[in-house]
């Protein structure tokens, strides 16, 4: 029978509770501080209500699971690639990077939707297996419908009283791009890691090609 492997990554726990703390205190930070130019039309409000969904999403879904389905380990790596997009947005408006750095809202766009899409490749690996084409495009999927409803959301709240019709929809369609970019990439990534994982041998089963190993008869007596 096969052993189930040992968890090779231990530092998954530690990242994970870190950024939940993270994005707890940059939260609290910004409310603290609603004077700050920086913090200042970025609907910080809504941040703080909305963004702690995404530390508890996982540790519900995993509750629900183990009591309908049956216990399964806490899967760390998951809740921590989608905790991660929260605090690099919220970090980057407490440090200012947003107004400071031209190229900033690209890199979130571009790696915030790549991080939650390999959340979404992750949790998919932890299931049946599936074709690595499938895995892949899946992961492009999602991040592609959930980067259109978040250019959706931001129309809502920021965008639908402003005049700058033109420079606004030329930047919506460039952040669904990078968002789709970065979650194909991320589709990828996790689809090439799922076949080598598929290739190795299962951790405490005998090599392929090996024979299996037959008791030998009991000698005869004289």
């Amino acid at each position: 029978m096969a052993m189930s492997p040992p968890d090779r990554r231990p530092w998954w726990p530690s990242i994970s509770l870190a950024l939940k703390a993270a994005l707890a205190g940059l939260l609290i930070f910004a409310l603290l501080h609603p004077e700050w130019e920086r913090f200042a039309a970025k609907a910080m409000g809504i941040r703080a209500m909305t963004y702690p969904v995404a530390a508890i999403l996982v540790p519900l879904i995993w509750l629900i699971w183990n009591r309908l389905r049956g216990p399964v380990r806490y899967p760390w790596d998951v809740d921590a690639l989608i905790v991660a997009p929260f605090v690099i947005d919220v970090a980057g408006n407490a440090a200012n990077l947003y107004d400071t750095l031209g190229w900033f809202d690209d890199f979130c766009h571009f790696t915030n939707w790549a991080l939650l899409s390999a959340a979404v490749g992750v949790a998919l690996r932890r299931g049946p297996v599936i074709p690595a084409w499938m895995l892949a495009f899946t992961c492009a999927g999602v991040g592609a419908i959930a980067a259109i409803l978040w250019e959706i959301a931001e129309y809502a709240t920021f965008i639908m009283n402003t005049t700058e019709v033109v420079s606004i929809y030329r930047d919506t369609i460039g952040d669904e791009a990078l968002g789709l970019s970065g979650a194909t990439l991320a589709g990828v990534l996790t689809a090439l890691g799922s076949r080598r994982r598929s290739a190795a041998p299962p951790v405490g089963d005998p090599p392929v090609g090996d024979p299996p190993v037959e008791a030998a008869p009991p000698a005869l007596e004289p």
